[in-house]
């Protein structure tokens, strides 16, 4: 009698084929924070060791040299004596940058091969990447991708040596063409009017296949639901482009678009090294061919340095007026 009086108490009588139910889990004690540094440090310290080669790399080879080359735009380096036997010469570097009367020129060609490059450069990456987006041939799209890739992987020499087989005077294939529909032949290298047409248009075949990876990308993301909704409420293709496609990629657009800025005193010197000569020096001469001129054909390497800075700053300041636009006028920016 006790027994049973106990087992009803104990709780509710199982019928049959009642499974009985498990007691509900202790709730486990909340875990405790580290507090200080140093228990911080000691309880994620595997994971700052295999932070740590990451971090001597990018301090060695990164921060370290931007600090010297910091140091050595204020100085005037001499090989003999190192960057801490060399004298200090506060802003001297940069009145002799200002006060070359050759650098409004240099300044100029600068901005502008780089406006060409962007605004030439900054649109077919996008066209295309939503051309691959719509193509649906997986073999086509692979095809036409890897052939469109391919530039990227040429050296500038390449680049310019396929270029001077299309434009040469003697057996280039433009100026046979020329001659064979009764016209002259054009000496497009050595032509100021010509030379930045063929730069901007050899940079942007050798790179557009490239830039269009982002972008693929981005269009990756996009839910395939709101192409069907569109086309159920009568979109076209274009009004799809224009009303799903373009507002889902302009953030990375904004993104693209803002690091573009703060390489506007880059005009590509590996380039213009290779394809410029002293016929185009007045339309060819930029930023960087003037630091390679300055800086190690006439071993002034304090010079070539404050100018590196200075496009540095420059394109720092760029980099955060074009971010504050994007904020404003799209409510997203990189930061």
């Amino acid at each position: 009698m006790r027994m049973t009086e106990s087992m009803t108490t104990a709780g509710p009588t199982l019928t049959r084929g009642q499974v009985p139910m498990a007691a509900p889990a202790p709730e486990s004690a909340p875990l405790r924070r580290p507090r200080t540094v140093r228990q911080r440090l000691w309880r994620y310290k595997f994971l700052y060791l295999l932070f740590l080669p990451v971090f001597a790399y990018y301090t060695i080879f990164q921060y370290w040299p931007i600090l010297l080359s910091f140091i050595v735009s204020f100085k005037d380096l001499k090989l003999g004596a190192g960057i801490w036997g060399s004298d200090w010469v506060g802003f001297q570097n940069f009145a002799e940058i200002f006060s070359d009367p050759a650098l409004m020129n240099v300044f100029s060609n600068t901005v502008e091969i780089s406006l060409l490059r962007l605004l030439f450069g900054f649109l077919p990456p996008i066209i295309l990447a939503i051309l691959f987006h719509d193509v649906s041939s997986r073999v086509f799209k692979r095809i036409t991708q890897t052939i469109v890739y391919i530039p990227h992987f040429f050296s500038w020499i390449i680049v310019y040596g396929i270029v001077f087989a299309m434009v040469a005077t003697g057996p280039g294939l433009i100026n046979n063409a020329l001659e064979w529909f009764g016209g002259e032949r054009i000496e497009f290298l050595l032509s100021e009017e010509w030379f930045r047409p063929i730069l901007i248009a050899s940079g942007v075949w050798k790179e557009v296949g490239w830039s269009t990876i982002i972008y693929l990308a981005a269009l990756a993301t996009i839910d395939s639901e709101l192409y069907d909704a569109a086309a159920l409420d009568g979109a076209g293709p274009l009004r799809r482009i224009w009303y799903v496609t373009l507002p889902a990629i302009l953030p990375v657009i904004s993104f693209v678009l803002t690091i573009n800025l703060g390489f506007i005193l880059y005009a590509g010197g590996e380039q213009i090294l290779a394809f410029y000569n002293s016929a185009v020096y007045d339309t060819a001469d930029v930023i960087d061919t003037w630091v390679y001129r300055e800086g190690l054909g006439r071993l002034q390497f304090s010079i070539g340095t404050a100018m590196g800075l200075l496009q540095s700053a420059v394109g720092l300041v760029l980099v955060m007026l074009s971010n504050t636009i994007a904020r404003r006028l799209t409510g997203r920016g990189i930061w």
